[in-house]
């Protein structure tokens, strides 16, 4: 039976990942996931696509605040909370809505390190951004993702794209929420609905992937793989698709070794 063996959450939209035993789903997706994103002075989201540097911000999660260090800058402290925050419009995609803005040191800190004008915002805990109705009819919500609270890859689909490329790439490439081992290859493409832990999940999407797959997560530089490669047998409606975009019915929680029991099919 597959199982999970690798939990991930992204504090800070495209900026580097949090490894994880155990994963809280709240309403909104993997708890921390994507609550905190970086604007330009317009409003609009910025990430690995344009600005590749966003890969060597670490954010780590400490009681009260979000730890944030990159090279050569001194630690950020960022408050996860705060009280009358200044709201300010945000756009991801197609969405607009409020967002918590931090504040001008926290985006001092920032634009310095990337080398342009930005701005930290939050998502506020009582903001609604619901997901496409689309593809599923589940009334789920999300923060700052692209679309979808959750990603899954299995392992045995990365080891397939790697058995295809001269120089193997890690799983951070694709930044995944949940990863898993014991299936076959893109075995998730088959998956309708399963069940993890205290979760039931719906598979409602391949994932399209974008050039942040290009960027190397340690060192920020930019090549042509894995996309050239993907592109070559995983290519369908104009997109290239490697792993599946989730939804979660109902909050709960999941670890890594937990069991993946697959409840329904495509």
């Amino acid at each position: 039976m597959p199982s999970v063996s690798a939990l991930h959450v992204y504090p800070i939209k495209s900026c580097r990942a949090l490894d994880l035993k155990a994963s809280r789903f709240d309403r909104l997706g993997p708890l921390y996931d994507r609550r905190f994103m970086l604007v330009d002075d317009t409003g609009k989201f910025l990430t690995q696509r344009t600005v590749p540097r966003m890969a060597l911000i670490t954010p780590r999660l400490g009681p009260m605040a979000l730890q944030v260090s990159a090279p050569d800058m001194q630690p950020l402290k960022v408050a996860m909370t705060q009280r009358d925050a200044r709201r300010i419009e945000v756009t991801v995609w197609g969405h607009s809505g409020a967002a918590e803005d931090l504040g001008d040191h926290v985006a001092d800190w920032f634009s310095t390190f990337l080398e342009r004008t930005c701005r930290l915002v939050r998502f506020p805990e009582d903001g609604v951004r619901p997901v496409s109705s689309r593809h599923t009819d589940i009334p789920a919500q999300v923060a700052f993702a692209d679309g979808y609270p959750a990603l899954l890859i299995s392992e045995a689909s990365l080891a397939d794209l790697n058995g295809r490329l001269e120089q193997k790439l890690p799983m951070s490439r694709f930044r995944p929420n949940i990863v898993v081992s014991g299936c076959d290859a893109y075995a998730e493409d088959g998956w309708k609905r399963i069940r993890i832990g205290e979760l039931v999940l719906d598979l409602v999407k391949p994932c399209g992937r974008c050039e942040i797959t290009t960027v190397d997560q340690i060192t920020g530089a930019v090549a042509k793989e894995p996309l050239t490669t993907l592109a070559s047998y995983r290519a369908r409606d104009n997109e290239v698709l490697f792993g599946q975009n989730c939804v979660h019915h109902e909050p709960g929680s999941l670890r890594v070794g937990d069991s993946v029991e697959v409840i329904e099919t495509r």
